[in-house]
């Protein structure tokens, strides 16, 4: 990421930083978050050493990297030691654990880079647990049906422009709940991994924020459905979509 870094911190002529959290699953989650936490609340009490305004200061990454800049983000709403995080910037994030049958997944559930499953897999080897309930999770079978209810607003495919839908597009089916596995992967709906599904109170005092989304991506859906939350408490969105993208473009 070096190199893309250069190009940021040039193109922008800004002082830019890049976190090196330590990775799973060596390093499991949530190291990666209080890696990227620290790093954040660190530099913005020594910012003004390095020329910077520390009410200047935007969260950036992709695609995983989108997922911490954006639970960095929310983390930092609840700072009173800190100035307000100027912006974030969300590059193809993944967002969410709770949906994997929207229709951005099921579009681009054979495109690589990031197959429909394979995100799945990579999301159980982030929490240290077993390949074997794939195709449980991939039926929402680790979603109690309260929680279902409350995630329903925020994960309804009704916050997804109808042109990204496509004309047979149908919501998943009522599934048989597991409790067993909704303990195990209590994690995957922690909004440190989801954060599209934090509170509104939280979403509300988020930053401005730049989104980018990719036609050709699962988690496309994630970010449109973020992009609305935001909006709908009033944060302004600066949102770039390509439409011949793919995950991994940067």
């Amino acid at each position: 990421y070096e190199r893309t870094c250069r190009y940021f911190a040039k193109k922008s002529d800004s002082v830019f930083v890049s976190v090196g959290y330590r990775l799973a699953p060596e390093y499991p989650f949530p190291t990666q978050f209080e890696d990227c936490l620290a790093a954040a609340v660190h530099f913005m009490r020594i910012a003004e050493d390095y020329g910077v305004d520390p009410a200047r200061v935007i969260t950036c990454g992709d695609s995983s990297g989108g997922t911490l800049a954006a639970a960095v983000a929310q983390a930092m709403t609840n700072r009173k030691d800190l100035p307000k995080l100027r912006a974030q910037m969300l590059i193809y994030p993944f967002l969410q654990a709770a949906n994997f049958n929207l229709p951005s997944y099921e579009q681009n559930r054979g495109v690589p880079v990031l197959l429909k499953k394979r995100t799945l897999s990579l999301g159980l080897k982030y929490i240290n647990k077993e390949q074997s309930a794939i195709d449980e999770i991939l039926k929402h079978a680790h979603i109690p049906r309260d929680l279902e209810l409350k995630y329903k607003e925020w994960l309804n495919s009704d916050n997804i422009p109808e042109d990204f839908k496509p004309r047979d597009y149908q919501e998943g089916k009522e599934n048989q709940i597991s409790e067993d596995l909704y303990r195990s992967f209590k994690p995957f709906l922690d909004p440190v991994f989801s954060p599209l599904l934090a509170e509104d109170t939280v979403i509300a005092q988020l930053p401005e924020t730049f989104i980018l989304s990719c036609e050709f991506d699962v988690l496309r859906d994630d970010a449109l459905m973020y992009k609305n939350r935001l909006e709908n408490h009033g944060i302004k969105v600066t949102w770039c979509h390509l439409e011949q993208g793919f995950h991994g473009i940067i």
